[in-house]
């Protein structure tokens, strides 16, 4: 039976996923074979089926745990007692920082989408709609209480931030001159700035 965790404790799951990410951002999806991910994972194959049932089940979860994440902290934001300027652009920047923090995750995902079947590609389009309505609530609330202009319709201003935020992984660079959090400021303070009456 194979271990539920290596020597440092790394649960089995968690190191499958590490490993695939590792290497879908390397050599892309489609290059990487289960046998690879287990080998360099060293578990076995039965160890991988017991946890993901697929090779895309793997890649359905790199992109999940990303957007699980970014929900909660959303839900936080959005129900946080403050001004409502203040949670949007606490979520605005969030949602960059978070992406930064998971750049192969998010490059993965957008270059690899198109493998996934059509129930699972609908599954995770339902995930992120869940997550960009609850963002355009926040826009909407701020709308209503004339906080934010009217002028551009919710949808807009949500698809230009997350427009921005998608593409974070074909330019962005660690070892740039801007770190994560000084590009969520720029960006949450341009989306904030285009929402003023």
């Amino acid at each position: 039976m194979a271990r539920t965790t290596d020597g440092n404790g790394t649960p089995v799951p968690q190191r499958l996923l590490a490993t695939a990410t590792r290497l879908f951002a390397e050599q892309g999806y489609d290059r990487t074979s289960v046998q690879e991910i287990v080998e360099r994972a060293g578990v076995t194959k039965g160890a991988l089926y017991h946890y993901f049932g697929s090779k895309e089940d793997l890649l359905q979860e790199v992109y999940a745990r990303v957007l699980r994440l970014q929900q909660e902290r959303l839900d936080a934001f959005a129900q946080a007692d403050a001004p409502v300027d203040q949670r949007l652009r606490d979520a605005a920047a969030d949602v960059v920082v978070t992406t930064i923090d998971n750049l192969d995750d998010a490059a993965i995902f957008f270059r690899s989408m198109h493998h996934l079947s059509p129930e699972k590609n609908k599954q995770v389009r339902s995930e992120r709609r869940r997550y960009h309505e609850r963002f355009r609530a926040l826009i909407e609330e701020g709308q209503d209480a004339g906080v934010f202009s009217t002028a551009t319709p919710a949808d807009l201003v949500v698809d230009y931030h997350f427009g921005s935020v998608h593409h974070l992984s074909t330019w962005y660079r660690p070892d740039g001159p801007l770190s994560p959090q000084q590009v969520a400021d720029h960006l949450a303070d341009l989306l904030l700035r285009a929402l003023r009456p």
